[in-house]
């Protein structure tokens, strides 16, 4: 990744303080990146070399193995479907149809998936990362590749994902830290800096494999979370300018489409509720949503009750 060889690559953190009555009753520390799809960091709230798991903002770069192997033509799968792959869904119907069509039509048994059953539920195709599986499986079955252990890190499936992630960040392969996710496969260990130049690659335009899955996101975004969900409502409010992906432990990340900006957020205490007001806080400054999209998601996710709210304090400091 290209880095900011001689300048500064850090500033201020974000605060994000629940107010209640206008009383400061809890606060959360945030660390916030921009970047171009070239690797440079552009703006910065705490510091670029911050390093986390990327969870599952991680997806769209998993569905790689999917776009840039024929998987897509083979099965006759749509947009639809990518954007499921793409998705943590609610496991409500539609979703869950979604994921059941793409084993259907690769041939392949749902008894094959390998991500748990949700507490309360009958299968593994409620489970809300079942979609990248399926789409995991998809490729295995074009590719011949076993079925079996595709969440292992020397399966062959997982290697590629590595690899079009690691061209991506023009990075070996073999210095990438992995960890499983929830859901048993690998997740990396990444800078923030890393996380939002991914996203500036997908919203750039510049690979048409990327192109469709940041499309596939924005014109299906009920699929790719669900009604009242951050994500869709973000993608729904912006018509098709910003491609939105969050991940578990205060992760998201943002991408302005056809600009090859990316923005990648870290709740350090990896508190939900206070990436949503912090990206709501960023994507404002940045002039990336209108006043009016900005008091939509607050009133959805920075409105805690009649008598509670979250407020952000600091910017991104230009480098």
């Amino acid at each position: 990744m290209t880095s900011s060889r001689g300048r500064r690559t850090n500033s201020a953190e974000l605060e994000v303080r629940l107010l209640r009555e206008g009383i400061i009753e809890s606060k959360h520390d945030v660390q916030a990146v921009v970047c171009d799809n070239r690797g440079r960091t552009l703006l910065v709230a705490g510091s670029a070399e911050t390093a986390t798991f990327v969870r599952s903002s991680l997806k769209p770069f998993q569905a790689l193995a999917v776009t840039t192997t024929g998987t897509l033509e083979r099965y006759g799968l749509t947009d639809r479907d990518l954007a499921i792959i793409c998705s943590s869904h609610q496991g409500k119907i539609e979703q869950v149809r979604q994921v059941f069509n793409i084993l259907w039509r690769a041939d392949i048994d749902p008894t094959a998936l390998q991500c748990p059953t949700p507490a309360g539920k009958r299968s593994p195709l409620e489970y809300n990362c079942s979609g990248k599986h399926a789409g995991m499986l998809a490729v295995c079955q074009q590719r011949n590749w076993p079925l079996s252990g595709y969440l292992q890190r020397n399966h062959p499936v997982q290697e590629l994902i590595l690899q079009k992630v690691a061209e991506l960040l023009r990075m070996p392969g073999v210095e990438f830290i992995s960890a499983r996710d929830d859901c048993g496969a690998p997740t990396y260990f990444l800078q923030l800096g890393q996380m939002a130049a991914l996203y500036a690659h997908l919203a750039s335009g510049d690979s048409l494999d990327m192109e469709r899955i940041a499309r596939a996101m924005i014109h299906h975004p009920t699929l790719v979370a669900g009604e009242g969900e951050f994500d869709t409502e973000l993608m729904q409010l912006t018509e098709g300018e910003l491609v939105s992906k969050a991940g578990a432990e205060g992760i998201q990340c943002i991408g302005r489409l056809g600009e090859g900006l990316g923005l990648a957020i870290k709740v350090m205490d990896g508190a939900k509720r206070a990436k949503y007001a912090v990206a709501i806080h960023l994507l404002k400054q940045m002039g990336w949503i209108s006043p009016s999209v900005s008091e939509t998601l607050v009133e959805s996710f920075a409105n805690i009750s009649e008598v509670a709210r979250l407020e952000v304090a600091g910017e991104l400091a230009m480098l």
